[in-house]
């Protein structure tokens, strides 16, 4: 079947919409204020964003942008999730360092192309299995326009007064699981066209794409390749077992796929083997065997299993049909990746596979199979299905622009001040112009978020930031240190400390004891805080501010500081170890140069 490719750009360019949304909304917001920062989608893009822009500055695979160390002969740096992760962002990098574009550009445009590529994957594989092109768009953006709503997240908690709205279409968080997410449905595709063929050659051929696009998700985000791992065990062994075709040849077939795929995975396996000991910690690995079946994704796949069961009992579709595997395939997938830890003992941030990855996969599973009832229906050859189908894609854009409206205004405060600090950034640029010491000069920056975001635009360092700890330039214990030290020039007692963290500081919690500790979302042995933990580690803090000496930190000894000029600030205590020049306002900022007294 000739799929018509016009319904797969349609629903690329609804993507391109949805995936804009949030930049469009800051453009609308800053009008001509606006200093030429991307909107982000998500907290956590500030980190990617980071990595992005030192690789585009040249800057070696393993680097650390917070802290300006890189890796070197002198100076070897461990692996971290982004050294790791890399082919994501490369592919983000090496054509924005080509045409010179900066960091801010190269995540607006690459989320963008995300979202069209991966439409444009998604309707290939639903064109595929459904054979019909207007089945294959309406599902395009039923799956990723509905993937919030799929995890049981985003605008549905506000609309239903059950939560806030939270988050804005996971699944194009840049650039992961942004970037590989288009590759995840290539793969699918591949061994779609892979058993579909009796030709040898052919076999071959789709079988080594498979593996070329699952090999591109191992070095670019963990939770895309395990699902796209357990979703290639899965189709093999349901295809080997209850297949039409020549057992034979379909093992030959999927024994090279798995042997390809092996061959990805060993040298992944070498790199996850120098890693930083604290990013087990960062990652919150978790040693369980307790099974997880109450996901939202979970649900959405139990109810798909009982329409296929019914649909094969009554004679609606054929069982051992490619199209009811491939269906029977995506509906399995949800429940393997939540509990894997029955058989490997581990668990990592389920909540990832929740969001991310499994809620897609679910609609997949949903999608395809009312594709493949359809099918056998007949319904696609009726004169009203054209009809019938852009009126419910229709709805699922209309489910898109509700997830944007609700879901980007909870960032929208946050991305305006990112953007008016962007000229705080082009000047510590310029200052650091020329500099070959550059990436050492380090920057305390007083507000949190635009401190977190600075890495992204100049090239200095940053004495702490929220997402600092993510890379493994630091140690757990060396973040908390810059961290007492960030408190420390805002003025901050022992006292302050923890009546803050007492009151709800998310900031210091998780600055202080990880992310495992602030929310029970993202690991089941979660344990909350306590108020004697939160005592004892406010102590800590007051000795070491008691006998803080700069000199006895040259790692962290400020270069510039960046003060807020729109309200009044302290400084006794920055003011106590350094001595500040005169300083510039730049925007909204006062840009100071600073000396060791």
């Amino acid at each position: 079947m000739k799929l018509d490719w016009r319904l797969g750009v349609i629903a690329g360019i609804f993507m391109i919409v949805f995936t804009m949304y949030p930049q469009i909304k800051m453009w609308y917001l800053r009008g001509d204020e606006w200093q030429g920062h991307y909107a982000y989608n998500d907290i956590d893009e500030v980190a990617y964003a980071s990595y992005v822009k030192a690789l585009i500055d040249g800057r070696p695979r393993k680097n650390d942008p917070y802290t300006g160390r890189d890796d070197s002969p002198d100076s070897p740096q461990p692996e971290s999730l982004f050294s790791i992760q890399f082919a994501a962002p490369y592919t983000i990098a090496i054509p924005a360092r080509i045409l010179g574009v900066g960091a801010p550009w190269a995540m607006t445009i690459a989320g963008a192309m995300a979202g069209f590529a991966a439409a444009l994957a998604c309707f290939w594989v639903l064109g595929r299995l459904t054979g019909d092109s207007w089945l294959a768009m309406t599902g395009t953006l039923i799956v990723l326009a509905g993937g919030a709503i799929a995890a049981g997240e985003g605008a549905i908690g506000e609309l239903l007064g059950t939560g806030f709205s939270y988050p804005y279409f996971p699944a194009f968080r840049r650039y992961i699981p942004a970037i590989p997410f288009a590759a995840f449905f290539l793969t699918i595709g591949f061994i779609w066209k892979m058993v579909g063929s009796e030709d040898l050659r052919r076999r071959m051929i789709f079988g080594a794409l498979a593996v070329v696009a699952f090999g591109y998700t191992v070095f670019s985000y963990f939770y895309t390749w395990t699902t796209a791992a357990g979703w290639l065990a899965c189709i093999g062994v349901l295809w080997l077992v209850f297949g039409s075709g020549n057992r034979k040849r379909d093992l030959a077939s999927f024994a090279g796929v798995g042997a390809g795929c092996a061959a990805f995975l060993a040298p992944y396996a070498y790199l996850l083997s120098k890693r930083s000991h604290t990013m087990d910690d960062v990652q919150l690995l978790v040693n369980t065997r307790a099974p997880d079946l109450a996901r939202f994704p979970e649900y959405i796949a139990a109810a798909v299993l009982v329409v296929l069961g019914l649909a094969i009992a009554f004679k609606v579709i054929v069982f051992r049909s490619k199209e009811t595997i491939f269906a029977l395939s995506f509906a399995i997938v949800p429940f393997i990746l939540f509990n894997q830890q029955i058989v490997t003992g581990r668990e990592l941030q389920p909540i990832h596979y929740q969001v991310f990855i499994g809620n897609y996969v679910a609609a997949l599973a949903a999608v395809a199979t009312i594709g493949v009832i359809l099918k056998q229906s007949g319904v696609f050859e009726s004169a009203k299905w054209k009809a019938v189908a852009a009126y419910v894609a229709l709805i699922a854009v209309s489910w898109g622009l509700i997830e944007c409206k609700y879901t980007v205004r909870v960032l929208d405060d946050v991305n305006v001040a990112r953007d008016a600090a962007m000229p705080v950034g082009n000047r510590l640029t310029q200052l650091g112009s020329g500099n070959a010491d550059v990436r050492h000069q380090v920057v305390f920056h007083y507000d949190i978020a635009e401190g977190d975001d600075l890495p992204t635009i100049a090239p200095q360092s940053v004495l702490w930031a929220r997402h600092q700890h993510v890379f493994a330039g630091v140690t757990w214990q060396e973040n908390k240190e810059r961290y007492y030290q960030y408190l420390l020039f805002r003025n901050y007692t022992a006292n302050d400390l923890a009546e803050s963290i007492k009151g709800g500081d998310f900031v210091s919690s998780i600055a202080l004891f990880g992310w495992g500790r602030h929310t029970d979302r993202l690991n089941s042995a979660y344990k909350p805080l306590t108020y004697r933990e939160v005592d004892q580690e406010a102590a800590r803090y007051g000795n070491y501010i008691d006998s803080f000496n700069p000199r006895n930190s040259p790692d962290t000894m400020l270069s510039y500081a960046v003060i807020p000029n729109d309200r009044e600030v302290d400084l006794t205590n920055l003011d106590r170890y350094y001595e500040r020049d005169n300083g510039e306002i730049v925007g909204n900022y006062l840009l100071y140069k600073l000396s060791l007294r």
